[in-house]
């Protein structure tokens, strides 16, 4: 067998959220997105050559389904007929709402190409990570990244160092697996909710707001433009049929303490995923505050806090320990 090949990546949290895919189109988005990417946060994958394809993630074997599509594509993209064997761990929970599917993918697509002892641009793994999942195709970059609506790579906007003093204190309010998938849920909204067509209309003009401020590294600016992707893609989700809700009473009230930290003139501004957890936004200069109230909010919650994060980091290793 061959040496092992790693790849680290960090996950990537949508700003203005990706929630749908456009119809008749596979894996294209038809919302815009725009990204940073969570620092601190990684998931670490080892791959290497083998008879066939393969991951496990903590040790747990992986339904091949799953991934089937991914390798079907790096091996076009690559020009090989290898199979690969992949290894996986996160240092966050998995299927919670953290957005693990980005760096892990993300992570794969980086390790596999290196194992094949090939090559590709950016452009070109964000293109293989956004078959295993959308918003993996962000998470090869680093920093503020865009995958606009229908692309099938994403750009990085602007680079980690762009916005020093940005921090992202996330809320972990729940560390169970969410009790329905992002793939499925995005599905039933797409095919079942009324006001899955105004959130894909709204996105589209959400986007130049939210470009602006991050330029200016306006917080309040964009934060606006952050709350109302999040609040209009969960009406959207809470309308399917059966409806679909993430949120548990303690994203509830963390969401209702930014709002009063906001209050008191302390900029904390949240967005939610499609799981319970709350990431917020803030300046470094308040992240004790923001990182206090949310841990007052329920008993268990626990916080993080990251930086803007850099993009792939590569490496190799005799075997690896996970």
């Amino acid at each position: 067998m061959s040496a092992w090949s790693t790849c680290a990546a960090s996950p990537s949290l949508a700003l203005l959220k990706y929630w749908g895919k456009l119809d008749g189109e596979a894996d294209l988005p038809a919302t815009p997105s725009l990204a940073v990417s969570l620092g601190g946060l990684w998931t670490h994958t080892a791959a290497r050559i083998a008879d066939g394809d393969s991951v496990t993630i903590r040790g747990e074997l992986q339904e091949p389904e799953r991934f089937a599509a991914f390798f079907d594509r790096l091996r076009a993209a690559l020009g090989v007929s290898d199979h690969f064997e992949a290894r996986s761990v996160n240092s966050f929970p998995t299927a919670s709402g953290l957005a693990s599917s980005s760096s892990g993918f993300a992570a794969l697509a980086g390790a596999c190409v290196q194992a094949a002892g090939r090559e590709l641009t950016l452009e070109g793994l964000s293109d293989v990570a956004r078959t295993g999942s959308v918003s993996a195709a962000r998470a090869v970059f680093g920093g503020f990244t865009l995958l606009p609506a229908g692309a099938r790579a994403a750009r990085q906007v602007h680079g980690p160092e762009h916005w020093p003093d940005l921090r992202i204190v996330v809320a972990v309010t729940e560390k169970g697996p969410k009790p329905v998938g992002s793939r499925a849920a995005m599905e039933e909204t797409r095919a079942r909710s009324p006001y899955y067509r105004p959130w894909v209309a709204e996105s589209q003009r959400l986007l130049p707001q939210a470009l602006q401020a991050l330029e200016r590294r306006d917080l309040e600016m964009l934060g606006e433009a952050m709350h109302w992707s999040y609040s209009l893609m969960h009406a959207a989700i809470l309308a399917s049929r059966p409806p679909i809700l993430f949120w548990v009473p303690a994203t509830v009230a963390v969401i209702r303490a930014c709002e009063n930290l906001r209050g008191k003139g302390v900029g904390a501004w949240e967005t939610v995923d499609a799981g319970p957890q709350v990431k917020i936004l803030c300046e470094e200069k308040d992240v004790e505050v923001v990182s206090d109230t949310a841990r007052q909010c329920s008993p268990g919650i626990t916080t993080v806090t990251c930086a803007v994060g850099a993009g792939l980091a590569f490496g190799s290793v005799e075997e690896p320990r996970f």
